[in-house]
């Protein structure tokens, strides 16, 4: 099983000859925020440039993922159309994260708070202050506005837990 705690960055990686939007997208983010720890002269010099990588690889993807986003290591999105994240919500390492999903907030106050190794389908909405647990899988379409616990599947409008994992 793949972990939830421990990032695979191997699941980012940029596979020569391939038209991967999302993981170039990905990369500028990482790179960018690199640059912002670093905080130096040259730091300063490159972030701009990784600014305008950014807007071109959000551009051609489709996809609105802040360059602070808070998104931890081996996140794959292989259809990064119209994935939009709030970037103060949090989501962990290994998650896949399918196209048109949007995570935010809704009309209750905070944002979500996504485990490790999440697997979120088509066109889900994850909205307002909730946890979604490790090794949960968000079913597509779901409207998800309530905690997933750990190892769930949750699927509906609104999302209801139907089965845990064993």
């Amino acid at each position: 099983m793949i972990s939830a705690t421990e990032p695979d960055w191997s699941r980012e990686k940029i596979t020569d000859g391939c038209y991967e939007p999302g993981k170039y997208l990905l990369l500028t983010i990482r790179n960018y925020q690199r640059q912002q720890v670093k905080n130096n002269f040259i730091s300063k010099m490159v972030s701009p440039f990784l600014v305008v990588q950014h807007r071109f690889w959000s551009a051609v993807s489709g996809a609105d993922i802040p360059l602070n986003s808070k998104i931890g290591g081996g996140l794959m999105i292989p259809h990064p159309n119209g994935i939009v994240i709030h970037p103060d919500a949090e989501i962990g390492p290994n998650c896949l994260i399918f196209q048109q999903v949007t995570i935010g907030n809704g009309l209750m106050r905070g944002l979500p708070v996504i485990e490790g190794h999440v697997d979120i389908g088509a066109g889900a909405k994850i909205i307002g202050n909730i946890r979604i647990g490790a090794h949960a899988r968000i079913g597509a379409n779901a409207v998800v506005l309530n905690d997933v616990p750990e190892a769930s599947t949750a699927v509906g409008i609104p999302a209801t837990v139907h089965n845990k994992r064993q």
